[in-house]
């Protein structure tokens, strides 16, 4: 069972325009009445752009059509970690009715591809790094070499001298 949890401190018939109105916008409070769990939903078509003009909710996602008195809503997000999807009704009247999270496999495939590029690219840009520090601390060995082969020479021309 799931309700509706925004603008509790109104009358009922303002919360349920606000309830259709913020659907049709594309988002609303939702909350597991048994576990007490908040969600705040999205629902959008596609919520991972970062595109304002990608992420308009459709029919897919809101759909006042399907029933009569009721709306389909459907939102896609990550809750702790997990890729999921959120499907459910509410009826327009009474403000709850019943939501259930389900796994997203597709989603989850492109989160894990997104994540593999990003640490290969750290990993990338580690071993540049480290190769940048071998190449100066190489250079600097050079450096103090060469400044002791000079101090060297320096030393016998002085040694030359006073002999």
């Amino acid at each position: 069972m799931i309700k509706y949890t925004g603008f509790k401190d109104r009358p009922h018939e303002e919360r349920q325009l606000r309830f259709q109105t913020e659907c049709r916008e594309g988002h609303a409070d939702i909350a597991f009445v048994g576990t007490g769990t908040n969600l705040q939903l999205n629902f959008e078509s596609n919520a991972w752009s970062d595109k304002p003009e990608d992420r308009i909710p459709t029919r897919e996602f809101v759909d006042f059509e399907r029933e009569s008195g009721k709306v389909h809503l459907k939102s896609q997000f990550i809750l702790n970690g997990v890729c999921v999807v959120w499907r459910g009704w509410v009826d327009l009247n009474r403000l709850d009715g019943v939501g259930c999270l389900y796994y997203d496999s597709e989603r989850a495939e492109v989160e894990d591809a997104v994540l593999r590029e990003q640490i290969e690219q750290y990993n990338r840009r580690l071993r540049e790094f480290e190769e940048r520090q071998r190449q100066y601390r190489e250079q600097q060995e050079r450096r103090a070499e060469a400044e002791a082969e000079v101090v060297e020479a320096l030393l016998c021309i002085s040694e030359e001298h006073k002999s």
